[in-house]
């Protein structure tokens, strides 16, 4: 039987409530207090976790601590029971996510006496599931960790080598670059997380799977981990390449994948591609006797899309999946052009009938009496609770969709939470953040990663281009009707009538939960690079604040429980 994915403590003795969100590699660990305000002695949560079948429960690490001898910042990290954590919620990534059985999560609050003295009140502990399959044997969801800007990059592998040892110059080199670093393929497992793991699985079973058939759309294509595993499957692959703009180019890595795979594939089994603009499917379908299984969603098969950027892909099971998928491809092989190709029964809603998921997907592009995007946005417009979003270029691309999420972030009575790349120069991309207040407010990475001060250190921007590469919506995630759109569609008019896209509608709370926990912590680990730029943090140094201690201070949990924005931050996962 499969374990909820929202589980809450149940110590009626704590002062405080528990609750656990099961993500994709990752749990959002929530904290409310139960009658009324927490007492000024409270400074924070301490968190820890037992891993199945394990004895021993793991602190997690604060990066922040209370001030040192004369107020000095604390460059140590520590167990959270000696520098807790001040927030009520905390995104956690366990070290071993995909073993199976119950991960045991222990919250304790932790308070301060006059005298400094650190002591601990009543804990609250639940037991949930992170196993790696979100419904296993049916869909996967899986994130690229997109976290080459942070501060556990830095401590895991820039001090043991510099970026350029990891990732190519450029994509048209990709195909040729080998690592130098010394911990490369450890690093470009973590960077790639749970996303690169699953495509690269996929691709390992079709080639073990003699008899399986399996076609590619790829828009980008110059990761020479995917090139090499097409190669091995010979005249079972046929390929769609797509050839608009910059990847016509002779010296493209697209074309170069191409020259390689025609002979291994032949010829006849190999395609260039555009639609009315681009074929921006990235999509692989495996039919054979031992694997049937469709990937989707918006990674592209490169250096940046594995292990730079903020992508999902989302692994599909079963024969009806994986049928619509199939002949979604031959379609596109067939029908060249947006007329031809929205007369076909795959541009249109068809249902991928997986038990116990409500979940149906369109192929671009679509004929006018198909199109999705006014829909889509009729359908934001009536969030009843809370919008999260990832979408690259949504701030770059006016329309109904942008419209729906400016009117909602005008309504106090809705939670929205978004990030959306932004071009802020030429050859750079910036970052949109709707924030908490309702403002959309542009930043470039670049001028973030050595600006947080101590004791974070100076963190590698990742080079030039789209950080936040993701296509993403979710409605109401803490309800019945919850709901996911998601793909490789960047929910614009091109998207919808002239590129070749794939879009999802899933309508089910446990992915949803998982979309947003991703949302939520993308948007967490830019936004508090961005507060200290902006100077909007109240302590001038990365520190844990002290109880209040003189006539005026205010505990660190003030705002929490006065200001309307994160009074419903606080409620809404707890």
């Amino acid at each position: 039987m499969e374990k909820d994915f929202q589980v809450e403590g149940s110590n009626d003795a704590a002062l405080f409530t528990l609750k656990i969100h099961r993500g994709d590699g990752m749990a959002l660990i929530a904290m409310n207090w139960k009658k009324g305000r927490p007492p000024n002695e409270f400074v924070g949560f301490a968190i820890e976790y037992k891993e199945p079948g394990g004895d021993k429960f793991y602190a997690v690490p604060n990066r922040i601590s209370f001030p040192g001898p004369q107020n000095k910042v604390d460059p140590n990290r520590k167990s959270s029971l000696l520098s807790p954590f001040q927030k009520f919620r905390w995104v956690h990534f366990p070290r071993n996510a995909e073993m199976p059985g119950d991960f045991v999560y222990r919250v304790t609050p932790v308070f301060m006496d006059p005298q400094d003295k650190l002591s601990y009140g009543e804990a609250q502990a639940c037991s949930i599931q992170l196993a790696r399959e979100t419904y296993p044997g049916r869909l996967n969801v899986t994130f690229t960790r997109g976290f080459v800007s942070s501060q556990a990059f830095v401590d895991r592998y820039v001090s043991k080598g510099a970026l350029k040892t990891l990732l190519p110059a450029s994509a048209d080199g990709g195909l040729g670059f080998k690592p130098t670093h010394p911990l490369a393929a450890e690093a470009l497992a973590w960077m790639g997380f749970e996303a690169r793991h699953a495509i690269l699985e996929v691709l390992d079973n079709a080639i073990a799977d003699k008899k399986a058939a399996v076609r590619v759309i790829a828009y980008d294509l110059s990761e020479p981990e995917v090139v090499a595993r097409l190669k091995k499957l010979g005249k079972r692959l046929k390929i769609i390449i797509d050839n608009d703009g910059k990847h016509a180019n002779a010296n493209s890595g697209e074309s170069q994948a191409e020259r390689a795979l025609v002979k291994t594939a032949g010829r006849a089994n190999v395609k260039r591609q555009h639609m009315g603009k681009l074929q921006h499917n990235k999509t692989i379908v495996v039919e054979g006797p031992k694997i049937k299984a469709a990937v989707c969603g918006s990674t592209n098969y490169t250096w940046r899309g594995f292990y730079v950027q903020s992508n999902n892909a989302m692994i599909l099971n079963g024969s009806t999946a994986v049928a619509i998928f199939r002949d979604a491809f031959d379609n596109y092989w067939k029908n060249g052009t947006p007329a031809s190709f929205g007369k076909t029964d795959s541009a249109a809603w068809n249902d991928l009938k997986l038990a116990g998921i409500d979940a149906k997907i369109a192929f671009s592009p679509l004929a006018a009496k198909n199109s999705a995007l006014d829909r889509i946005a009729t359908d934001v417009a009536k969030t009843k609770s809370s919008l999260f979003f990832s979408l690259a270029f949504l701030y770059q691309t006016p329309g109904a969709m942008q419209d729906a999420v400016k009117k909602l972030a005008k309504d106090g009575s809705i939670f929205v939470y978004g990030i959306s790349d932004h071009k802020v120069k030429a050859l750079t991309e910036g970052i949109d953040f709707q924030k908490p207040d309702g403002k959309v407010k542009v930043i470039n990475p670049a001028e973030l990663s050595g600006n947080v001060p101590e004791p974070f250190k100076s963190e590698p921007t990742g080079g030039g281009g789209t950080r936040m590469h993701h296509k993403f919506i979710v409605i109401d995630f803490d309800k019945p009707s919850a709901r996911v759109y998601l793909g490789s569609y960047n929910f614009s008019k091109t998207a919808d009538a002239s590129n070749g896209e794939n879009l999802l509608l899933i309508r089910d709370r446990r992915i949803a939960v998982s979309y947003m926990i991703e949302a939520l912590r993308i948007f967490d680990h830019h936004h508090f690079r961005l507060a200290q730029k902006e100077g909007s943090g109240k302590r001038a140094k990365l520190q844990l604040a002290r109880p209040p201690r003189k006539s005026g201070e205010k505990p660190w949990w003030f705002e929490d429980y006065t200001d309307a924005r994160k009074i419903k931050d606080r409620e809404l996962f707890s």
